[in-house]
Formats: C-alpha cells, sequence, structure tokens
C-alpha cells in the first residue's frame, strides 16, 4: 500500500512541475540553512570534547572588588598554588602552574621558526590527556626537556626523528626534545600550543617569577586543576572560596573570591559581569539555533500554503476516493506520503547545497567542520530531522484536503468557504513577521559594528606594524635597531613597549597621589615604553609634554591617558607624582609629566581604560613599533626592514603584524555573525518569496477568468495589478507592524551588553519595512503583470 502512496505522490509531483520546484527548491534552502547551523551548533557544543576528564578540569578564578565594581578572571598569584597544595589538596587529583601561551623561537639546524606554546607542571601533559605518539609519557621530567606537537615536530625535523634531538629555544636555551605529542584539534583549548616546556625551567629563567612566590598582589600566573573523584567542583570552590583573604592581609581590602570555572564553561559561558557568570558565545549558539528552526519553517509554511491553495483542483480526486471506500486515514497518509517524498528530495539536494557550500562557510566562520559521513547518530538524527519536517510540512495540508465532503465535491457543491483562505494569510503574516525581525536585526548588528569601527581610535594605525621581541637577542639593541631602521629609509620613526598596542599585559596599584580619596583602589594599565612611543603612534599629547632624552630626569617620568586623569582625580596633573605605598620597599615617585590622548587598547565596545605609560629603565620591551615611511609602497618597505633585521638576528625569523590589521580582529567575531546572519536572513527572504511567488502565480490561474472578463469590461494592466497585489501587501504591512515591537525588543536586550553602544533609530525600522514591501511588490508584481497582460480570449473560449 505504501508503495501505491508513493506512486501516485510521484504523479502528482511530475503532474505540478512549477510547485513542485517551488516546494522542493524552497524546502531545500531551509533544509540545508538548519543542516549547516546544525553543524556549526554541534561544533560549538563539543568545543573541548578532545580531554578526557572534561568534567573534572577547571581553571582557578578569582574575582576582585574595586571602588564597588567586581572584575573577574584567570590571573591569579603563584603564592596560591603551595596555600591549595598544604591545606586542600584532598580536593584535587592534579594542580597544575601554567604560564599564558606565548611565542618563542625554535631553532634546529638552519631551519627557525616560531611557535606558541606553555611552561606547565610536570602533570599538565597528564591533566591536559595528550596523545603521545614518540618519545616519553611523562615528558617535563627533566628541567632541559621540551615537548613538541606533530606539526612542529614536522616543520623542524622533516623525516628525522626527533627524540633526542637538541632545539635551541628564542636563541637562548639549548632543549632536548623528550617527547612529540598529537596536535591537539581545532576545536579545542590549547590547539595553539605547539610546545611545552617543563615550569621548573620557567622558574629558572625569569628572576621575577621565582621572587614572586610570596607575592600575593603580583596577579601574574594562571591553574589548572583536576578535581578527586570523591568531590565536585561546586564543594572544592565552598572550600577554597575565602583562601586568599585568610592568608593575606594585604589584598583582604578587595574582597578576593576564588572560585573554579569549569573547562566545559571556558568556551560557551566566559563572560562574567559584577563577579556573576552572564553567559558567553553560548548567546549565539541560542541565536542560530533561533534562526535554523524559523528558516525550515518558513520553508514548510510554502508547502503547506502551496498544497491548501491547491485544495479546490483536487477536491473532486478526494470526493472519488471516498465514495469509493477511502477512509479519512488512508487519505491522510497518502498525502503525508506526497510530503514525505517532497521532503526525502529536498534533503539529498539540501545534502548537495551542504557539500557544495562548506568549505565556504567555514572560511566564513573559522571553523574545521567536516560533513560527518561516517556517524550514524548523524543519520539518525537526519532520519528523525526528515520524518519531523514531513509531519511539520504536511499535516495540515493532509488533515485539511481529508476532511472534505464526498457529496459537496461530487454534486459540484463544494465551497472552499469564506475563511478557507484565513489559514494561508495567518501563515504568510509568519512567514514574513520573521523576515522582516531577521532584516531588522541584521541591520542592527552591522550598525553597531560600524559603530565601534567608527570609533576615534586615539593613534595613526595606517602604515604602522610591530615586530615581537621574544628573545633575549633584542636586549640592549634598541638604540642600535633604531638607527639602522631610520637609516635605512623605509622607517620614520620607531619605538618599543612592553605591551603590543592593540592590548593590555599589564594591570598595576598601590599608588598614592595628592588628593587620593580615602579608601580608593586603584586599577591602572601599564605599559613600558621607549621615549619615542607617542611619536611613533601619532599620539597627541593634549596637555604637558613627550618624553624625552634630553631631561634624565624622564627616566623616572610617566604619561597618562584621558581616562586616567578623570580617574585619578587630577583636575591638572602635570607635575604630580604617583608614589608607591610600599613603606618597606618603596620604588622611586613616578613624575606626571604629560597627558596623552585616549586610545582604544582593549575592546571597542568598551570604555577606554585608565592607562599610563612609564619610561622603559629595564629594557622589557615585547615590541617594537615602526611607522613606515608613506613616500614608498609597504612591500618595498618591509623588504628592506627585513633585509635590515636578518643582518642583526640571523637566527630569528623575521615576523611583523600590521596594526590596522590586528585591531580589526578585535571586530572578527561580531562581523562574522552579522555576515553569517546578513546570508540567513537573505535566505529566508527568498524563502518566504518562493512562497509569495507560488501563491500569486496560483491566485492568478484561479482567478484567470475574472480577469478575463474585467479586462473585456475595460479594465487596465494596473487595476488588475491593483486587484491581485494589494491583499498581499496588506499581509506583509500587517507583518511589519507585528516585526517591529518583536525586533525592537530583542535588539535593544541585545545591545545593553555593549557599553559603548549605537542608538536605536526609527529609520532602521523604516527601512526594513520598505525593503519587505519592496521584496512582496517585485515577487507578485512578475505574475500580477503576466496576468493582467494574457489575451482575455484565452481565458473566456470555454464561457
Amino acid at each position: 500500500m505504501f508503495k501505491n502512496y508513493l506512486k501516485i505522490a510521484w504523479r502528482n509531483l511530475l503532474k505540478n512541475k512549477g510547485y513542485t520546484l517551488i516546494n522542493v527548491g524552497g524546502l531545500a534552502l531551509g533544509m540545508a540553512v538548519t543542516l549547516i547551523i546544525g553543524l556549526w551548533i554541534q561544533d560549538e557544543l563539543s568545543y573541548n570534547s578532545y580531554y578526557k576528564n572534561k568534567e573534572k578540569i577547571a581553571q582557578i578564578y578569582q574575582s576582585q572588588t574595586f571602588n564597588g565594581e567586581t572584575g573577574t578572571g584567570p590571573a591569579i598569584p603563584r603564592p596560591l598554588e603551595k596555600a591549595l597544595r598544604d591545606g586542600y589538596s584532598d580536593n584535587f587529583e592534579h594542580l597544575i602552574m601554567c604560564s599564558w601561551t606565548n611565542d618563542h623561537y625554535l631553532k634546529y639546524g638552519e631551519k627557525s621558526i616560531s611557535r606558541s606554546g606553555n611552561y606547565m607542571q610536570r602533570v599538565g601533559p597528564e591533566l591536559f590527556n595528550l596523545q603521545i605518539i614518540k618519545g616519553e609519557k611523562d615528558g617535563l621530567r627533566e628541567i632541559n626537556s621540551i615537548m613538541l606537537s606533530e606539526s612542529t615536530a614536522n616543520a623542524l625535523f622533516g623525516s628525522e626523528d626527533p627524540i633526542g634531538k637538541i632545539v635551541r629555544v628564542s636563541n637562548e636555551h639549548d632543549m632536548n626534545v623528550s617527547a612529540v605529542y598529537k596536535d591537539i584539534p581545532f576545536n579545542n583549548s590549547f590547539n595553539d600550543t605547539d610546545w611545552i616546556i617543563s615550569w621548573e625551567k620557567y622558574l629558572a629563567n625569569n628572576e621575577w617569577i621565582r621572587n614572586a612566590e610570596d607575592q600575593w598582589g603580583n596577579n601574574s600566573f594562571q591553574m589548572f586543576v583536576q578535581i578527586a573523584d570523591n568531590t565536585s567542583i561546586d564543594a572544592v570552590t565552598r572550600t577554597i572560596k575565602d583562601v586568599k583573604k585568610n592568608l593575606n592581609e594585604d589584598t583582604a581590602e578587595f574582597n578576593p573570591q576564588i572560585f573554579l570555572f569549569p573547562m566545559k564553561d571556558w568556551y560557551l559561558r566566559s563572560s562574567f559581569e559584577n563577579g556573576k557568570q552572564v553567559g558567553g558565545r553560548i548567546k549565539y549558539v541560542w541565536l542560530f539555533g533561533i534562526i535554523g528552526a524559523f528558516v525550515l519553517l518558513l520553508a514548510c509554511i510554502n508547502f503547506m500554503n502551496l498544497s491548501t491553495a491547491r485544495s479546490e483542483k483536487r477536491a473532486k480526486e478526494v470526493g472519488i476516493r471516498k465514495s469509493i471506500g477511502s477512509q479519512r486515514g488512508q487519505l491522510i497518509y497518502q498525502f503525508l506520503s506526497e510530503s514525505f517524498l517532497v521532503v526525502l528530495f529536498a534533503f539529498f539536494l539540501a545534502l548537495l547545497i551542504v557539500l557544495l557550500s562548506l568549505n565556504g562557510f567555514n572560511e566564513l566562520a573559522r571553523k574545521e567542520i567536516s560533513f560527518p559521513w561516517g556517524n550514524g547518530l548523524f543519520w539518525l538524527v537526519s532520519l528523525i530531522f526528515i520524518l519531523f519536517t514531513s509531519l511539520l510540512a504536511g499535516s495540515y495540508p493532509a488533515l485539511y484536503l481529508s476532511s472534505f465532503r464526498p457529496v459537496d465535491v461530487l454534486k459540484g457543491n463544494f465551497k472552499v468557504g469564506k475563511y478557507a483562505g484565513l489559514p494561508r494569510k495567518i501563515l504568510v503574516v509568519v512567514q514574513f513577521t520573521v523576515s522582516v525581525a531577521f532584516i531588522i536585526g541584521t541591520v542592527i548588528v552591522m550598525q553597531q559594528i560600524n559603530h565601534a569601527k567608527n570609533r576615534p581610535v586615539g593613534y595613526d594605525k595606517e602604515g604602522l606594524i610591530q615586530i615581537p621581541t621574544f628573545s633575549q637577542d633584542f636586549n640592549g639593541k634598541y638604540d642600535l635597531m633604531r638607527t639602522e631602521f631610520l637609516a635605512s629609509g623605509a622607517v620614520v620613526e620607531m619605538s618599543s613597549s612592553s605591551s603590543p598596542t592593540t592590548r593590555i599585559w599589564s594591570n598595576r596599584g598601590g599608588f598614592t597621589w595628592e588628593g587620593k580619596p580615602e579608601g580608593f583602589q586603584e586599577d591602572l594599565a601599564w605599559t613600558e615604553v621607549s621615549p619615542e612611543y607617542a611619536k611613533s603612534l601619532n599620539l597627541k599629547i593634549v596637555e604637558g609634554r613627550d618624553f624625552s632624552r634630553e631631561y634624565a630626569t624622564d627616566s623616572l617620568g610617566v604619561l597618562i591617558n584621558e581616562t586616567a586623569k578623570k580617574y585619578l582625580g587630577m583636575p591638572d596633573p602635570v607635575g604630580k607624582f604617583l608614589k608607591d605605598d610600599d613603606e618597606e620597599d618603596p620604588n622611586p615617585p613616578l613624575k606626571i609629566i604629560g597627558v596623552v590622548q585616549d586610545m582604544i587598547t582593549q575592546s571597542p565596545y568598551e570604555p577606554v581604560k585608565q592607562g599610563v605609560y612609564v619610561y622603559d629603565r629595564y629594557n622589557n620591551s615585547s615590541y617594537y613599533n615602526l611607522r613606515l615611511n608613506p613616500q614608498q609602497s609597504a612591500n618595498q618597505n618591509i623588504a628592506v626592514i627585513e633585509r635590515v633585521f636578518k643582518e642583526h638576528f640571523p637566527a630569528i625569523p623575521f615576523e611583523y603584524e600590521f596594526i590596522d590589521a590586528e585591531y580589526g580582529e578585535k571586530f572578527a567575531s561580531e562581523e562574522r555573525i552579522g555576515t553569517l546572519s546578513g546570508i540567513f536572513t537573505a535566505l529566508a527572504i527568498l524563502i518566504s518569496c518562493l512562497g509569495l511567488f507560488g501563491l500569486t502565480s496560483f491566485v492568478a490561474e484561479q482567478r484567470k477568468k475574472e480577469i478575463g472578463v474585467r479586462k473585456v469590461l475595460g479594465a487596465s494592466i494596473f487595476n488588475v495589478w491593483n486587484m491581485l497585489s494589494k491583499d498581499f501587501l496588506k499581509l506583509v504591512i500587517i507583518s511589519c507592524f507585528i516585526a517591529v515591537p518583536i525586533a525592537y525588543f530583542i535588539m535593544n536586550g541585545w545591545l545593553q551588553e555593549y557599553p559603548y553602544r549605537v542608538i536605536l533609530k526609527w529609520w532602521i525600522f523604516a527601512l526594513a519595512m520598505l525593503g519587505a514591501l519592496a521584496v512582496t511588490l517585485l515577487t507578485v508584481s512578475f505574475q500580477a503583470i503576466k496576468a493582467a497582460k494574457a489575451n482575455p480570449v484565452k481565458s473566456l473560449r470555454t464561457e
């Protein structure tokens, strides 16, 4: 019987090729969007699935309160390690100190590359479940050992066996390759960890880290743990939350709260606001999940509308079937079979669309999603997806068509009823409500991105590059390199800094100054710079003066930004001092010699942070900042700079970053979301228009005799167009008035997450409404004008 249902369904589909094409094409687009979004969501939700003990792994976080505002992050003091090991060891299976991920130059023979990695304590590789390919599993047992990822080992050694080979790190230390581990997959934390060196080596190389052993106020470290089997992350958090406050009086005023931040939340729920977890990328998972569901719903609505609209043409078929004994259930199965066949064809077409578009989608979304051909769960879900979509798309037409009374149909008394078209109208309103809401949302997202992009940066990022200086080879050579670069003609100014131009790497407090309020807890962004820093960035001095090599006292000078001037409560800061409030071992006071214009170093969606720029007395530079010669091409300048660089640092790979490109990365996440939303919105509109096109063509065919009579009686093309178009335009106008308040409520809530945000303006909503009306007119007009221009003789010939 089912075979007969499919045969009849196939014949009906072939008989009405136009409607079949619209149904299959619309459903395929909707299903393709849903499949792609489903693969994206699955990739997001499976982040960090590589780690075997994911549910037991956490990072130590702390919250601290400054002047009533609580900030939360992973930076912790080094003494916390000893406190947790000594007093709370029963709560942990593993506890490791780990450096921040940083770059080092790796050299073997004549080959030198730059790779990022971490210093870890000995059990780190076990904690993160590294898959050892060659060498020792306990690869950090020796202080001079280095573990390499498979891709890094291949880049350095090629076909040679790397185990036991000597790698020179940053041209300073010779390290023995003890193990090679499989690359950590893309959608996991530490996927950019290409090398691992022992924590003991980190201590041996850096005196400031050794000195931080008892410095509770130095939050420059991070720690990861695996909790014991007999406890939970929440229980351990309750146990250790006040450990820092109890053990150190100096930091107790900031009310430090220590807690475990579970690995399952690192990627999707990493945002905190005033000490409370408030979500993160999970909002995008929900957003795209909703978009996928609605796009599929739009495609199903098309099927429902076209099927019910053609009900009169199939009324006699239903009547005859019922009169010869067909039960209503059989008719329902028949129509659901047609629905299943359409959905099945649409699914295979959707698979083809997904396969053709997956590479482009990966590039756009910055993913490495592969199609899960061998995943049985995927095909099971796909089967459920096909059956669900068949029911969703075919249930209403099946129930509606099977309800016709055979007597009325066969006597010719069958009437669809005054309100028969109401469900179709409601579905069209739903379609365009969703589409208009999508348009408004996409426009507002792009407006917010452009609003932040157009924000004054505070410095000239065009023609500015930075070169990392992560090696002691650079120590003491800044003045020489500046002279060489300027003499080359490729550089017009150069400076050095302890942080990249587009980020803040260090924050400090512990200062007093004239007029400081009682109990004020300062938190200042701290950057050590060479005297030419402001000149190289074209950073404007708004008060006082810049650093000068002519004044020896400037070695204890400091520049502050405009936000710091307000933050410190100094109406006239030039000449004032920032004094160290450490009475036992105070540093010399810093004299404020000037105020610079605010520059964006963190998120462009956030207010500028109060910052100080200190004369670099101890050669703490991490970057050279070079202003390229504007009279020459960038490629020409870079070639000259590389030649000069290689003359002085032949063993170090030449690397550089354009600041404007680095700054542009701050918008990358929002831009990806905006672009994907725009594409999905366009597809939603296309699917809605396909349905509207099909409905218009059906209405035009249904009323062709009426149109013929009107034309014979003198109706113009405009009159016919107006008659066919106005009903659909009314529905779209209703959709607009429903969509606008919904979109306003949702997008206004989304914008509240950004302190620096665009103001919602009426023209955004008006533009979306006009756009929806214009698209509707174009879609409807094609069929309306075609019907209006048809020869009335053909339609009236049988009368």
